[in-house]
């Protein structure tokens, strides 16, 4: 889901420039701003009490972002993080709801996208959480592929490195690495050029 560009710039949005690795929000921090990505890719995550990172999404050109918390006042649940350099548009809390309420269309395709993205989350999450390693990286690539319009096999290239496949799905590196080169040898994936085609 994104705004228009010229209807953000119609409220005085400011774009920002991040860098790899540089926090656009953190966790427990109080949401200020709507975010839009112009550029680049963004991921929600948060650590564990032991430090292990537990990637949330990963977004890319045109997504917002932490509109949810903005919605309901409360604190971030999650860290959004630049993962490449990005361009993002932000307005203010006070622009933001008055966008909302001088478009009501913009607001029911919120409503919808917000939906959607819970909905997701929590098939995800119920399907993974009993699940072995390699069922839990099948889930994950299925949803990857389902909104692509070809589902041959090996025609959807994985846009995630295994440490974030690894971070999304709650397993170790380690795992990650061997269940998918198990998975190539029994033909369920390729890896061409250290890519993951499924």
């Amino acid at each position: 889901m994104s705004i228009q560009k010229s209807l953000l710039h119609s409220v005085q949005a400011i774009e920002e420039q991040y860098t790899a690795g540089d926090y656009i929000f953190r966790e427990e921090a109080i949401p200020q701003f709507y975010y839009q990505i112009v550029t680049g890719e963004v991921k929600l995550n948060s650590y564990k009490e032991d430090g292990k990172e537990f990637i949330q999404e990963i977004l890319s050109d045109n997504s917002c972002f932490g509109e949810s918390m903005l919605i309901l006042g409360k604190p971030y649940t999650v860290n959004a993080v630049a993962l490449t350099k990005c361009n993002v548009l932000k307005i203010g809390r006070d622009q933001f709801f008055r966008l909302l309420q001088d478009n009501p269309a913009i607001f029911l395709d919120m409503y919808t996208t917000l939906s959607e993205r819970t909905s997701e989350k929590l098939v995800l999450m119920q399907k993974i959480s009993g699940q072995n390693a390699e069922e839990r990286l099948l889930e994950l690539m299925n949803q990857m592929k389902e909104a692509k319009e070809n589902k041959d096999k090996y025609s959807f290239e994985i846009p995630y490195t295994r440490q974030q496949l690894a971070s999304l799905t709650g397993l170790s590196l380690e795992t990650t690495i061997r269940v998918i080169k198990r998975m190539e040898k029994n033909e369920i994936l390729v890896i061409k050029n250290g890519k993951i085609f499924y």
